[in-house]
C-alpha cells in the first residue's frame, strides 16, 4: 500500500465563520479515505481534535491583529464601519518552521486573515517548494485588500483608487501597494486556486493576479448524514418553538450585518406583514449575535436561537422551520444554504455569489433579482403557498446529495492532489 499524502490545511479559526466551517468539515472528510492524512492548522482553536493543531503565540497573535486593524482605521478615514471589509496582512505569524507543515506534503490555505499570516509568510509558504491549493472563501487572495469587490472591477488589471479606502485621489493608495505586493508573490510561481463556487473561480479567472494560474471549482463540503431530514413537530418542541405557526428562518454570526442583508430582511418583513401575514400565524426564527435590533424592529415575534455552535441543535432548528431566508448582499457559497437544503428545507435568496448555484429557481427555492425585495417576499410566499412543498423539500434535500456531500466532493480534491504531487515529480 502507498504512503499516505500529507495535507496541511490552514484558517485562522477552526469554528467561528463560514470558512472555518468549511476547512473543519474537508478535514473530516478527507480523514476518512484511505489515500491522505490531513492536520489543520488555526490560530484560534476550540476543538480538542488531535487532528487541529495551533501555534502557540497568544500576545503575537494579538499585536499582528491590532495593528492590522489599526492601519485599516487609518486607511478608512477613521470609521470604524470599515474596518473588518478589508484587510491587507501586514503582520502574523511564521507557519513554515512547525512541524505539521515540515511533514505536509501539500499545503492547503483557506481564509488566513486577521493576523493569521501575512504576506511575507504568504510568500515563505510559497517559495517552500510545496504544492499550494488556495481555497477562495472569498475575493481577498485575487483583490488587493477587499474580501468582496461589489461592482469594482479594478483587481482585473491592477487595484487602486479603491472605494473602501478614505483617499481615493491617491491612485497609489494601499490597495495598490498590497496588489503590487501579492502580484511579486504569485505571478513566478506555479499556485492552485479552487473557488467553492462557480462565480468565484471565474472572478479569479479574470483577476490580474490569478487569470494566468490554475483555477478549478470544488464546493464545500457537508456531512449528509449528519444534515439531515427529522421530525417537524419534534424539533419544534426540542426547541420550544410554536406548533401552529409558519416559521421563518433568519441568521448570520452577526444579525444586524448590513452587509448580510439585515436591512432588506426588516424591509420584507414589513411587507409580508402587508401581505396579511400576522404574528399569529407567522414567526422569525433567528440565529447568531445581536439579536436584540431585530426583535425591536421585526413585525413578528421573533424566536432567538442565540449563536449557535452545536450541531444537532442547528439541525433540530432547520427541521424546525418552513423556509430559510437570506438576504445577503455579499456571499459565495453560503454554508446556511447547504445546511437547510440538507435538511429538506427549502431556501429564498438573491440572486448574488454562488447562490444561483445552490438554489436551483422554482425548483428547490426561489432566487429573486438582486436587492429587489419584492422579489424576495414573492418568493417567500411562493415556497410557503406552493402546493408541492413536500416535492420542493425532497429536491432541495437531492441537490445536496449530488452536489455537496462528502461522496461527491472528496475525490475532487484527492484527484487534484495527486495530481499537484505527479506535477511536482513525486
Amino acid at each position: 500500500m502507498s504512503e499516505k499524502i500529507k495535507i496541511l490545511l490552514i484558517n485562522t479559526s477552526d469554528s467561528v465563520g463560514g470558512a472555518a466551517v468549511a476547512s473543519n468539515r474537508l478535514l473530516r472528510a478527507l480523514n476518512k479515505q484511505a489515500e491522505v492524512e490531513a492536520k489543520l492548522l488555526v490560530k484560534d482553536k476550540q476543538s480538542g481534535s488531535d487532528k487541529i493543531v495551533t501555534i502557540q503565540a497568544k500576545f503575537r497573535y494579538l499585536f499582528s491583529f491590532l495593528w492590522e486593524r489599526l492601519v485599516i482605521w487609518l486607511a478608512c478615514g477613521l470609521k470604524r464601519s470599515k474596518i473588518f471589509q478589508i484587510d491587507i496582512a501586514n503582520a502574523g505569524v511564521d507557519v513554515t518552521r512547525e512541524r505539521a507543515f515540515q511533514e505536509a506534503d501539500i499545503i492547503h490555505l483557506h481564509w488566513v486573515n486577521q493576523g493569521m499570516l501575512s504576506l511575507r509568510q504568504i510568500g515563505r509558504i510559497i517559495t517552500s517548494g510545496k504544492p499550494i491549493v488556495w481555497t477562495l472563501h472569498d475575493m481577498w487572495p485575487i483583490t488587493g485588500v477587499c474580501h468582496h469587490a461589489r461592482s469594482c472591477d479594478q483587481y482585473e488589471s491592477y487595484c487602486m483608487n479603491c472605494p473602501y479606502l478614505a483617499f481615493r485621489k491617491l491612485p497609489r493608495d494601499l490597495s495598490y501597494h498590497v496588489f503590487h505586493r501579492k502580484r511579486k508573490l504569485y505571478l513566478p510561481y506555479a499556485l492552485t486556486f479552487v473557488g467553492c463556487s462557480q462565480w468565484i473561480a471565474n472572478e479569479a479567472k479574470k483577476s490580474a493576479l490569478t487569470k494566468n494560474q490554475q483555477v478549478f471549482s470544488i464546493p464545500n463540503v457537508i456531512s449528509i448524514n449528519t444534515y439531515k431530514p427529522k421530525n417537524k413537530s419534534l424539533c419544534r418542541k426540542y426547541l420550544n418553538l410554536p406548533q401552529d405557526k409558519t416559521l421563518i428562518l433568519f441568521g448570520s454570526v452577526n444579525v444586524s450585518d448590513k452587509r448580510k442583508g439585515f436591512e432588506p430582511f426588516i424591509e420584507a418583513c414589513e411587507k409580508l406583514r402587508l401581505s396579511g401575514y400576522t404574528s399569529d400565524n407567522l414567526g422569525i426564527v433567528v440565529v447568531g449575535n445581536n439579536t436584540e435590533k431585530l426583535e425591536d424592529l421585526s413585525p413578528f415575534t421573533v424566536y432567538s436561537m442565540g449563536f449557535v455552535t452545536e450541531t444537532e441543535k442547528k439541525v433540530d432548528i432547520y427541521n424546525a422551520v418552513d423556509l430559510y431566508i437570506t438576504s445577503s448582499l455579499e456571499e459565495n457559497l453560503p454554508n446556511m444554504i447547504m445546511e437547510a437544503m440538507s435538511c429538506g428545507t427549502p431556501c429564498v435568496g438573491f440572486n448574488v455569489g454562488g447562490i444561483p448555484e445552490m438554489i436551483d429557481h422554482l425548483e428547490n427555492g426561489y432566487v429573486a433579482s438582486f436587492g429587489d425585495v419584492s422579489d424576495l417576499v414573492d418568493g417567500v410566499q411562493w415556497v410557503l403557498k406552493n402546493s408541492t412543498y413536500y416535492s420542493l423539500s425532497e429536491t432541495a434535500r437531492e441537490k445536496v446529495l449530488n452536489s455537496y456531500s462528502e461522496e461527491v466532493v472528496t475525490p475532487k480534491y484527492i484527484q487534484l492532489y495527486q495530481s499537484l504531487l505527479k506535477g511536482n515529480g513525486k
